[in-house]
């Protein structure tokens, strides 16, 4: 009853005791594992999981490669402007952290002294999973799997309300599809310069498939003169 009290008609805190309350009845280990995996190993994982769409997009070497990899080369400058964005936004709103106003809170991360909304940690990884569905829709819904389990870790942990994450989850959306086609425009030739150089041209596709789409390269000399071997 004294949570009931405490978060009120409000159902924005009444989720936020509901999922917090899950960290009281777990295990300590369980809870310094949310902990690891929440502040951590999510982001980790993304980043990963973007190393991996690169790996798969180079090493399939198709037609578009280069737009593709110019829609996962915005997926971390989309992440890191809609964190810019949130600045201003946290400066303006100002929202204590939920335990500074709420008691009874199991908070397992200690030394939040910043705003609550919006999360950056919602806003990061959601930016990094909508950038990769654009990429690669396969990649794009783990990503975006990832982050929904980064926003519930953050409200379990304490140390957000739902609707920071919310609307950490709105704005990486947006930044991404909102600027997806000038990012898109711009980064497409630039994949294709790059796809173009001898040195560097092995980020966007992989040597063996290059060489093969090359007019009059070693491959295709190559088989020329087998044939006049022939």
């Amino acid at each position: 009853m004294a949570v009931i009290a405490e978060s009120g008609s409000n159902p924005d805190v009444d989720l936020l005791y509901d999922i917090n309350g899950l960290a009281k009845d777990a295990p300590h280990w369980f809870d310094r594992a949310m902990e690891f995996v929440g502040e951590y190993g999510l982001l980790v994982a993304m980043v990963l999981l973007v190393v991996w769409c690169w790996w798969s997009v180079r090493r399939r070497g198709d037609e578009d490669v280069p737009a593709t990899m110019a829609a996962l080369v915005w997926a971390p400058l989309a992440a890191a402007i809609a964190v810019l964005v949130n600045v201003p936004i946290r400066g303006f709103v100002e929202r204590p952290r939920p335990f500074l106003t709420h008691q009874g809170l199991d908070v397992l991360v200690s030394g939040k002294t910043d705003y609550s909304f919006v999360s950056d940690h919602a806003t990061i990884t959601m930016a990094l999973g909508a950038g990769l569905f654009v990429a690669n829709r396969r990649f794009g819904a783990a990503g975006i799997a990832l982050a929904l389990a980064e926003g519930f870790c953050r409200v379990y942990m304490g140390v957000h309300y739902p609707t920071d994450v919310v609307g950490g989850f709105a704005l990486g959306t947006a930044v991404v599809l909102l600027l997806s086609p000038l990012a898109t425009a711009l980064l497409t030739p630039l994949m294709k310069a790059v796809e173009g150089s001898p040195r560097v041209g092995w980020i966007v596709r992989r040597r063996s498939a290059r060489v093969g789409l090359v007019p009059g390269g070693r491959a295709s000399l190559e088989s020329e003169e087998r044939d006049l071997a022939a």
